[in-house]
């Protein structure tokens, strides 16, 4: 390291433990100008005030590179629409997604156009099936035997959440494994968790988007100490497997595990889903972790126009003073699940004319 940084912070503090335990501080300087390399001893440097110590080591303190999922997005978009493209070039063949939506909820509704509007600009087949709340189960049903049988359709998302009156396992079952484009089918969970074999059809959006920003900020998982927080079937159970697949050690916390902060200390790679605003703590983190914030909560904030503003589950301030790296809320995690859902469906469309599927993983151990 430069000269600069050893006659700051660090010589400092070695010389104040020094004058603690009798040592002088003569051979501390000249322990350190061996160990750099250096021509002559340092010069002790006179000791700083408690507060303009604190003052040095906040100026000194590491801030984490901000892990942009705008920003990846954007570079998957890229590579997809090539990939359609080709598709389109090569076989005749222009991915189609088809998406059924139950109700007018706002938010789904909302969802629903972001998808259509994303398939349009990456150049897809899109197929609306919008149906009024009262619908039966018999009548959802027949429309994704429909959409199985359609060939121009090679991929199916049914909205969630469903009206009470409907089970929604038998309707998510329902779609054939080969157009699962959530990637929650048994058989895709199944393959992404075992070791060998055959790979998912469809990797689940939000766990493959997480590793995607992983692997694009060129972290290698492999021998990496990796904590998820949540277990949840959606995201922390999948990107578990998936960081395990990739030779990460993985521990996996959730609402019953005590202590939650010291298996965090341990951590070179956080994911953090647990649904809790601001839950993990900068001062839980080990010096250098990678961060990767799922959750997205509203937070009171009365100088925000709308009244709150937007966390995860990670105190941002406080970790990015510690991590190397860090995805922000909003704009991290969230813009890579619906690129995530394309990848999948031009995946899905590759596999039905004898395709491999774009990898997800650059550095695979297992499948690819």
């Amino acid at each position: 390291p430069p000269r600069a940084i050893i006659e700051g912070r660090t010589m400092r503090l070695a010389w104040r433990a020094a004058a603690a335990l009798g040592v002088s501080g003569v051979a501390v300087s000249a322990a350190f100008s061996h160990h750099y390399g250096l021509q002559q001893p340092l010069a002790r440097a006179p000791l700083a005030s408690s507060a303009s110590t604190a003052a040095m080591c906040e100026a000194a303190a590491p801030k984490a590179a901000i892990i942009s999922g705008k920003k990846v997005a954007g570079e998957i978009k890229a590579e997809i629409k090539a990939a359609t493209a080709k598709l389109k070039a090569d076989h005749g063949v222009t991915p189609g997604l088809a998406v059924v939506l139950v109700g007018g909820r706002t938010d789904s509704t909302t969802y629903v156009r972001m998808k259509k509007q994303m398939a349009d600009e990456v150049g897809f087949h899109s197929v609306d099936k919008h149906f009024d709340e009262t619908v039966s189960e018999a009548e959802l049903l027949g429309c994704i035997d429909a959409l199985n049988k359609d060939s121009t359709v090679h991929a199916i998302l049914v909205q969630l959440p469903l009206p009470k009156h409907i089970n929604e396992h038998k309707v998510v079952s329902a779609v054939a494994v080969e157009k699962d484009v959530d990637g929650f089918s048994a058989q895709n969970i199944g393959n992404l968790c075992l070791r060998g074999g055959e790979p998912p059809l469809a990797v689940p959006c939000t766990p493959a988007g997480c590793i995607e920003m992983i692997q694009r900020s060129g972290i290698d998982p492999s021998g990496k100490n990796a904590v998820v927080i949540g277990r949840s079937n959606i995201v922390g159970m999948p990107v578990a497997a998936l960081l395990q697949s990739m030779d990460a050690t993985v521990t996996v916390c959730h609402s019953r595990t005590k202590d939650i902060a010291s298996h965090v200390r341990r951590a070179d790679i956080v994911v953090a889903a647990i649904g809790k605003p601001e839950f993990v703590k900068g001062e839980w983190l080990k010096p250098g972790a990678v961060v990767i914030d799922v959750g997205i909560n509203s937070k009171a904030d009365p100088k925000a126009k709308r009244g709150y503003r937007l966390v995860g589950d990670v105190d941002f301030d406080s970790a990015a003073a510690v991590a190397s790296a860090i995805t922000p809320v909003p704009g991290g995690v969230g813009p890579m699940t619906i690129i995530m859902l394309m990848k999948n469906t031009v995946n899905l469309a590759r596999h039905s004319v004898g395709l491999d599927r774009l990898k997800l993983r650059k550095f695979p151990t297992e499948k690819p």
